[in-house]
């Protein structure tokens, strides 16, 4: 069991429970609405209410818009609760800038639609429902991830 703490020096309950509380939000909304609750597609449809470009007023992103947007606002504000909560107090505590958060999140919002979904959708909704598609995407992305990590690394990136 010393691998447990090793890989898990600050304990596994909280991911799991925070495993569970997903599994049951996105469950949930599939059960109640029929909508998958992955996050990427919300990229597209709050950009509906700003772009005239046909693609982000396909009506796929402008009929489901107000749901998403009130969907990925309740993922912010529970981190923040979150963050406060665990944080006593303190807030989110970072070294990296802001323009660089907002920066990463635009990139990676855009190759996740690029790319058809992200984690949420593919790794929750997707494997969840068996989807052999979503299997892939997320090897993709692990993969991408674990070397992104090691080039980082080797760059002395942390």
């Amino acid at each position: 069991m010393d691998w447990i703490a090793q890989w898990f020096p600050q304990g596994w309950v909280h991911f799991l429970g925070g495993g569970i509380a997903i599994g049951l939000g996105v469950s949930l909304l599939f059960l109640l609405t029929g909508f998958v609750g992955g996050a990427s597609t919300t990229y597209s449809a709050v950009w509906s209410y700003f772009s005239k470009w046909p693609h982000f007023q396909h009506p796929k992103f402008v009929i489901t818009r107000n749901w998403r947007l009130v969907y990925a606002l309740g993922m912010i504000v529970g981190a923040v609760v979150f963050t406060f909560a665990v944080n006593h107090g303190e807030g989110f505590v970072t070294h990296v800038p802001a323009w660089q958060l907002l920066a990463g999140g635009v990139v990676g919002g855009f190759g996740a639609r690029m790319g058809g979904g992200c984690t949420s959708g593919h790794g929750i909704c997707g494997l969840g429902s068996l989807q052999l598609p979503s299997l892939l995407a997320v090897l993709t992305f692990l993969v991408t991830a674990v070397g992104t990590a090691h080039i980082v690394r080797a760059f002395g990136g942390f």
